[in-house]
């Protein structure tokens, strides 16, 4: 029983040790780009940095990196995640959207942190989740937001 433990224990470590050479594209610019998103909507000071907290590194086209960030496999299981934070809502490409889609952008923003899907679990493990006067703080934002882009 030890030594097929022992196998076992030796086979992961090689496993782990072959993930580090398959690198992952890291979501690395220059600088995170919000200005237009921020002059647009005009979150407060407060809101900003819920925003800056919670939000940008997975919606942005800069991610700041924790140290076992560039580790395999939670590398890899990170740029999954932001990956897919992009696609669904990239603030960095705010200008990009036009104004019926920044309006729904917003109205899903309030949806998934009404319903605690936002910020991911995963994330406020290592970050600090989000109070429940930020969550009034940023819905209350977004839909002052909103009021720019509804169709009338």
């Amino acid at each position: 029983m030890k030594k097929v433990v022992k196998t076992i224990l030796v086979c992961l470590v090689l496993v782990l040790i072959i993930l580090q050479f398959f690198s992952v594209d890291l979501n690395n610019a220059e600088i995170r780009d919000v200005a237009d998103f921020e002059t647009e909507t005009k979150p407060s000071k407060e809101v900003a940095a819920i925003l800056e907290k919670q939000c940008y590194d997975c919606h942005t086209n800069k991610t700041v990196y924790p140290w076992y960030g560039k580790i395999a496999p939670v590398s890899m299981w990170m740029a999954d995640h932001i990956e897919e934070g992009n696609e669904h809502f990239n603030l960095t490409g705010w200008n990009n959207y036009k104004d019926k889609k920044k309006d729904h952008k917003l109205e899903e923003l309030i949806e998934e942190v009404e319903e605690n899907k936002m910020p991911l679990k995963e994330y406020t493990w290592t970050h600090g989740n989000i109070t429940e006067e930020e969550k009034e703080s940023l819905i209350k934002w977004a839909k002052e937001a909103r009021t720019k882009y509804k169709v009338h």
